[in-house]
């Protein structure tokens, strides 16, 4: 060890975490390394050692150099990584829910001036200052659930200034340090109301104005594509997704949440980091991201909150995909900053074992923002982004819903939420 720790977790009853700097898929995806009676020690923002509390070394730790947190032989797990979510957004979306219980399709209700749009209009209305508060209050909530790491999409602005302005936001609330945050630019997110007859247009916009001025300040790291019926093509989401790589943005896709056009086949095409949704996915297209190694993000919060069918991801997992699992947290098709639900869900409703959902919203869904060097697991050189539950095991919070598991957060080494 030859950094000085400065923080020390002990007491650990059970340490669990996948390992490894990629993405684990099949019966990898379920391989989780546990320590029981485990002990932690942090240098900086740094893992620096782990192991049986009885390894611990005496010299130079005490509470007089060291900050020690006490776990109370409780469940650490890393911080989770929220791989999907449209954080930056003004306005709720309350009034459509009597819609959607009726049975109003989605896009029913796009074609009406509500989902994406209805936001749009709120979005576009909000500053930047108001944007900024809005999501200091949204990454808070997900700090205190759990999550270190999260996915920040634009997409409610589809315009040039707002679209700017929305990955502004995202870039200010990342620097105040509560989470990270990892942006992507999704101004092909839906056609707004003033190019609703000229689509071709807005292409034009998003592909030789937006992406040129994202890239050159370095507003995103990722260019994702809503590709779906009466939305984006797999033709046009090809070219807006390729146009985005020449400026150095990575492809991410929508792909296939409600109409099965094989986007999933086209995200494996154009080597996308991931493909997400996957709810109407082919066998075509799922052995095509099999063989490219795509992640497939599911979102399994979404299908329950809008009563859909969840996506196949047993037979992802056993085609040998590596699957992770993330919030979608967005006023419109899951209102929540939590991923405590989704994990529960995909245990339930996915028969995800809890070995591979801890996989799929730690290391899979760092691997899905190009973060797994840094963050995903707990080992030596890696951040200490770590969780501490309030429970026993790993099962227990797959076992328990509804109510927040988180005991404590530390966060860069630096202990910044604590719960029950």
């Amino acid at each position: 060890m030859n950094k000085k720790p400065d923080l020390l977790i002990k007491n650990i009853g059970l340490l669990a975490t996948p390992q490894g700097n990629r993405s684990l898929a099949g019966t990898d995806q379920r391989q989780i390394k546990y320590i029981k009676n485990a002990y932690i020690l942090v240098s900086g923002q740094d893992i620096v050692e782990l192991g049986e509390d009885h390894e611990l070394p005496s010299q130079n730790i005490s509470a007089d150099n060291i900050t020690i947190i006490d776990a109370q032989g409780l469940l650490v797990t890393p911080g989770l990584v929220d791989a999907h979510t449209h954080l930056v957004f003004s306005g709720w979306r309350q009034k459509e829910l009597a819609l959607k219980l009726q049975g109003v399709p989605y896009l029913e209700i796009l074609k009406m001036g509500g989902g994406i749009l209805n936001t749009v209009r709120h979005t576009r209305e909000a500053d930047l200052a108001e944007l900024i508060k809005n999501g200091e209050v949204k990454i808070r909530r997900m700090l205190a659930h759990g999550t270190t790491t999260c996915e920040a999409k634009s997409g409610y602005g589809l315009n040039f200034a707002d679209e700017i302005k929305s990955l502004k936001a995202a870039v200010e609330l990342n620097k105040l340090g509560i989470i990270d945050i990892v942006s992507t630019f999704l101004a092909a997110h839906a056609i707004p109301e003033e190019y609703k007859n000229n689509k071709e247009e807005y292409i034009r916009l998003i592909m030789e104005e937006m992406i040129p001025v994202v890239s050159e300040n370095r507003l995103a790291e990722f260019c994702d594509v809503f590709c779906e019926e009466g939305v984006f093509s797999l033709e046009e989401s090809r070219l807006i997704l390729e146009c985005g790589r020449k400026y150095g943005l990575m492809p991410k896709m929508h792909a296939d949440e409600i109409n099965p056009l094989n986007g999933a086949g086209l995200a494996a095409e154009l080597e996308a980091i991931s493909a997400d949704h996957l709810i109407q996915a082919t066998d075509a297209g799922i052995d095509e991201m099999a063989k490219k190694g795509t992640i497939a993000v599911l979102l399994p919060g979404t299908s329950f909150y809008l009563g859909e069918n969840f996506a196949r991801a047993r037979t992802m997992i056993d085609k040998g995909i590596p699957v992770a699992v993330a919030s979608d947290f967005n006023p419109g098709s899951n209102p929540n900053e939590s991923l405590q639900l989704p994990m529960n869900i995909a245990c339930l409703k996915y028969k995800m074992l809890p070995g591979e959902v801890l996989t799929a919203v730690t290391l899979n869904a760092a691997a899905a923002i190009n973060r797994a060097a840094a963050i995903g697991s707990i080992e030596v050189g890696k951040k200490a982004d770590i969780v501490i539950w309030d429970a026993p095991d790993l099962a227990y919070i797959f076992y328990r819903y509804g109510t927040n598991q988180v005991k404590m957060v530390i966060k860069n080494g630096k202990l910044v939420g604590q719960g029950n």
